[in-house]
């Protein structure tokens, strides 16, 4: 069997559940569980060297969140997301980071300010390194955890925990699609140009122009995840007619 999660490091100062859980979460978040694949808790069990109660019931957790789904006499599976889950998630996700952003914009600090700043720069130094150096993948994996951190402070600068932690999970829903979506030509510097905008209206103090800058981004943002499933689903299409041809050659291709 294929190793691919590491083996849980024990964390006294947490339960074992929470531990499992959290690796799983993160399994799913990074694309190593992916969406539609099933999940045997045997094999997480073996993979990550425990036993198969911790992994239960973190499994039943990850069910209420979202990320798995349990399907009666079929088993348990990564969810997945059809364009009608996508679209109840960013309407959601459209209402709250508005909401957030202007509560930024009315609480936030100035080492916060200054913090969003340099990521602002430490992003644009990635997307270059994306853009011109060779290790493509390495590149984006940084962009992302960026990205993260820039909204994760975004949110904490709201001053609202509750509204923190629902807003968290619904982006996190979406995190094994962050790679597809930004790598669609162009967005990385437009993923940029929001966060700029986004920025710019929480340093004046502008509570409504942060609110739209928030819509802005979220709808760009769902536009060009849509486009990028588009062409990924064209090209697996594309590449599973190749293999039928394969297998069977036609008379004309023999």
């Amino acid at each position: 069997m294929e190793q691919r999660l590491s083996p849980i490091k024990l964390d006294s100062y947490q339960p074992l559940r929470e531990v499992v859980c959290e690796s799983l979460r993160e399994a799913i978040r990074k694309g190593v569980l992916k969406p539609g694949e099933r999940i045997m808790e045997i094999k997480l069990a073996e993979e990550l060297g425990v036993s198969r109660t911790p992994v239960r019931e973190a499994i039943r957790k990850l069910e209420l969140e979202g990320y798995v789904v349990m399907m009666p006499r079929r088993g348990t599976y990564v969810a997945d997301m059809s364009i009608r889950d996508i679209d109840e998630i960013f309407e959601i996700r459209t209402a709250l980071e508005s909401l957030s952003n202007s509560l930024a914009a009315e609480h936030i600090t100035e080492d916060e300010l200054e913090h969003l700043q340099r990521l602002l720069v430490i992003i644009g130094g990635y997307i270059k390194e994306y853009e011109e150096g060779d290790d493509h993948e390495a590149a984006m994996e940084k962009i992302v955890e960026t990205d993260i951190e820039f909204h994760d402070l975004l949110y904490h600068a709201a001053r609202n925990n509750r509204l923190v932690g629902i807003i968290s999970n619904l982006r996190d829903q979406l995190t094994h699609f962050r790679t597809l979506s930004m790598s669609y030509p162009g967005r990385l510097e437009a993923t940029l140009d929001e966060h700029r905008e986004i920025v710019e209206a929480i340093a004046n103090g502008d509570e409504r122009g942060a609110s739209k800058a928030a819509e802005h981004h979220m709808e760009n943002s769902e536009k060009t995840l849509l486009k990028a499933m588009d062409i990924a689903t064209s090209r697996k299409a594309a590449a599973k007619g190749s293999k039928k041809k394969k297998a069977h050659p036609s008379k004309q291709d023999a």
